[in-house]
């Protein structure tokens, strides 16, 4: 089994510094040219890859400081995507958002940034792993296909089987890309399967002529065929919570609907899963896991509080009841800063929160 994903890991996320915040700000207002904003994320991801090595992570990431959005700069990056701007109260206050469509025969850039973005954290990550997140592909197929409105109206594709036809065909040659450059462990974050078992969610789904009963199978389906040609030396990790924006969450219910069929992608080589809190239920869908690891999001990274030692250890001994220890990783429940603005908490605590994260880790595994 491969030391991927570590005992002590990371969803990937890292709060933005203010001096990045405000860069971003200028070069929105045209204050900064696009070249002076890269150099001072370039100045700023060094700065935070050596915190990383510093506190004793063994996968470092680039803090996503290039992105707005955990999963939108990926997605708008690739052939047949459309961007747009829109209001949101989904996550109970009122915001600016964007979102995506399908607006053309869906396929992977040669030329995507975030290709050019890995070499540059491998470049600095020294002897550390260079972790790689993306959104999943169900992300696309059903914000930017079945639930989106501007696709609904102007459907691209005679059926749907086309779609996801190339919609794996993207994916499998985005992972051959990231591969290419050095990629060894990839993340897939899919926040998507949440719908499948969130109730307003699922009458949205079935508004729009799909079942979502249904949809858990696909999704599955989706996810394996793009893994299927995975080079056997890649490690790929998904990372699901539901839903983390501004302290927010989006999704409600439990991982016992859909964890049958997630659970079986015997691709994958661990699951970041969140336990943070009530909303995340017991540990009990665990019971359909295999061979993969589970890395358990126990610390929230939604609130500034420190978690206590002991309340950790102890659940992730209750966890080992149902997953073998030998197969448990400990991580924060999800990522600091899922978009630019960040989560209600400070680089302070965040860095708490890791170091005690790594601390539990090496005392408990």
């Amino acid at each position: 089994m491969s030391n991927i994903p570590f005992r002590y890991d990371q969803v990937g996320s890292l709060l933005r510094p203010t001096i990045l915040k405000e860069a971003r700000e200028q070069y929105k207002n045209g204050k900064l040219s696009k070249e002076e904003l890269t150099k001072i994320e370039d100045k700023e991801i060094i700065n935070v890859i050596e915190k990383q090595k510093k506190i004793g992570l063994k996968a470092v990431t680039d803090g996503e400081f290039r992105r707005r959005w955990w999963h939108l700069d990926f997605i708008a990056g690739l052939d047949g995507i459309t961007v747009y701007d829109f209001e949101t109260t989904a996550f109970g206050i009122k915001t600016e958002a964007q979102g995506t469509f399908v607006s053309g025969q869906l396929s992977f850039n040669d030329s995507h940034p975030f290709i050019d973005h890995f070499k540059f954290t491998q470049k600095y990550a020294g002897d550390a792993i260079t972790k790689q997140t993306i959104p999943g592909p169900n992300m696309i197929y059903l914000d930017s296909f079945i639930l989106s409105k501007q696709y609904n109206e102007n459907p691209i594709y005679e059926n749907k089987a086309d779609f996801v036809a190339d919609l794996v065909k993207t994916y499998q040659d985005a992972i051959q890309a990231f591969y290419q450059a050095g990629c060894r462990y990839l993340q897939l974050d899919d926040t998507s399967w949440g719908a499948l078992f969130d109730d307003r969610f699922r009458e949205l789904i079935k508004t729009n002529g799909y079942n979502p009963d249904e949809l858990i199978q696909e999704f599955g389906d989706i996810t394996e065929k793009v893994l299927e040609n995975k080079p056997s030396d890649l490690d790929v990790t998904f990372h699901f919570c539901k839903g983390n924006f501004q302290s927010k969450w989006l999704y409600n219910g439990s991982y016992e609907v859909i964890a049958k069929r997630l659970f079986s992608i015997e691709a994958f080589s661990g699951f970041f899963l969140e336990f943070d809190d009530e909303r995340s239920g017991g540990f009990e869908p665990l019971r359909y896991i295999g061979n993969q690891k589970v890395v358990l999001g126990l610390v929230t990274t939604k609130t500034p509080e420190l978690e206590n030692q002991e309340t950790i250890k102890n659940r992730i001994i209750e966890a080992s009841q149902i997953v073998p220890l030998d197969q448990l990783c400990l991580s924060p429940q999800c990522g600091f800063s899922s978009t630019h603005e960040g989560n209600k908490v400070t680089e302070e605590d965040q860095w708490k929160k890791l170091s005690l994260i790594i601390e539990v880790a090496k005392e408990t595994f």
